[in-house]
């Protein structure tokens, strides 16, 4: 069975794999990979901590082989409405 290695960009912050998994082929190996980066979005970006999760994976010869990105864009209307009746 074929191995893929995850790895990790949190930010600035890179996480290489160096044990990899096995999976049966490629699709498996990008099922695990996007559940991964939801999971690690889910757990980090609404608190701020960074803004982009990005899961690189590469087969076993080392070549990548898919890449899945997760981020979140906030855009703040500045400045605030005014509510009806001019309470905020």
């Amino acid at each position: 069975m074929p191995r893929f290695y995850f790895d990790t960009r949190e930010g600035s912050k890179f996480i290489p794999d160096d044990e990899g998994l096995e999976f049966p082929n490629l699709d498996a190996a990008e099922r695990e990979a996007a559940e991964a980066a939801a999971e690690i979005g889910r757990d980090r970006l609404p608190s701020g901590d960074t803004r982009d999760v990005t899961v690189e994976v590469r087969n076993e010869h080392g070549q990548r082989v898919l890449t899945v990105r997760v981020s979140i864009e906030i855009d703040r209307v500045a400045p605030p409405p005014v509510a009806p009746g001019g309470l905020t």
